[in-house]
């Protein structure tokens, strides 16, 4: 009887880890979904990045938070209603756990808000490491790489 009680533990533990497991899972994928369709507004690069973020761009240059916010210090499309000219979304997404850590791998995709703005649709590969600190999901480091067109 003992042994079938600890066997039985520890399958109800690993059904409940296999659980939350799904459960951060799903929350990162709408945690970035969300981001992307609010990435014109300062609360939602507010709530996305670590403040101790790491962000590599596609052109070459490595910044933190305080760089990425600070370009929303003066009036924003946000405040004067405008629509971005870019709006973003992600495909491909690959969420993997470690822990309290995460990797979340995607094909980012800028479509222009006016097709004829002459901006052309512009595809990135992203990769961002999440840390889970007091059971919130933050981005401390950011590699943006833009594909090339076909």
């Amino acid at each position: 009887m003992n042994i079938f009680f600890k066997v039985l533990l520890l399958a109800v533990a690993a059904l409940v880890a296999q659980s939350a497991a799904a459960s951060d899972v799903e929350d990162l994928t709408a945690m970035l979904r969300d981001f992307l369709a609010n990435s014109d507004t300062a609360a939602a690069h507010e709530r996305f990045w670590a403040d101790d973020l790491v962000y590599s761009s596609s052109a070459g240059l490595r910044f933190g938070k305080a760089d990425i916010m600070s370009g929303f210090d003066s009036a924003s499309d946000e405040e004067t209603g405008a629509p971005p000219a870019v709006v973003y979304s992600g495909e491909e997404v690959d969420v993997r756990l470690y822990g309290d850590t995460a990797i979340v791998a995607f094909k980012l995709v800028g479509r222009p808000t006016d097709e004829g703005s002459g901006i052309d649709v512009m595809f990135y590969y992203n990769t961002g490491t999440f840390l889970k600190r007091a059971g919130v999901w933050k981005v401390v480091a950011w590699q943006a790489t833009k594909i090339p067109p076909e």
